[in-house]
């Protein structure tokens, strides 16, 4: 009898967890792969930045804007409470990145989740799968692998297409069903919200 169990190990080798909505590429390990499914037929485009509150700079929040945004609309965004964080050397603020999202069934996870990403090197791989024969009519008839390697301004991305999970169809039509039925609506990260549920 294994001494962890099975329930234990797959939590510890799974990417976030179970309260975790969302699929994002620095959230995967160096050398670990994610398989997942896209949902929709298209990503929902947006800009983003990171700003760090002014009480606790270590504390760091994502700012969404449904067009690029003016210096004015970012200052008007951040507020009293937040100042843009800096780049890596410190010698300016981080520009604000075109960023994706698009609902996915994560397999590992076995949820839907939002998959969300600025990273241009996963823009670019799934812009070339999506131009292949195989795929060109539909992104959501295949499923793919997220992977990442490295640290730091080291680390690559890499996102492969694979055959569908077929075995898996009914749960992920059930569970997206579910998200959908509940109000799942992507347009609410552009204020901060819950993709997943209505502000209360």
């Amino acid at each position: 009898m294994p001494f962890i169990s099975t329930k234990a190990r797959e939590d510890a080798t799974s990417v976030g967890s179970s309260k975790d909505n969302y699929l994002n590429p620095s959230s995967v390990k160096s050398g670990q792969k994610v398989r997942f499914t896209l949902l929709a037929e298209e990503p929902f485009m947006f800009y983003e930045l990171w700003g760090n509150d002014v009480n606790d700079p270590q504390k760091r929040k994502p700012f969404r804007f449904s067009e690029e945004p003016t210096n004015e609309d970012i200052a008007v965004k951040l507020g009293d409470d937040f100042v843009r964080s800096l780049t890596r050397d410190g010698k300016g603020p981080e520009a604000c990145k075109i960023a994706q999202a698009v609902p996915v069934y994560n397999y590992d996870m076995e949820r839907v989740q939002v998959f969300s990403w600025t990273q241009k090197t996963v823009t670019q791989a799934l812009d070339n799968i999506s131009q292949l024969e195989d795929y060109e009519d539909s992104m959501t008839q295949c499923d793919f692998y997220l992977s990442r390697d490295g640290e730091g301004t080291d680390t690559r991305y890499t996102v492969q297409a694979a055959p569908k999970k077929k075995a898996m169809a009914k749960a992920v039509d059930e569970a997206w069903d579910i998200a959908q039925d509940e109000g799942f609506d992507l347009s609410r990260l552009i204020d901060g919200g819950d993709p997943f549920k209505e502000a209360e």
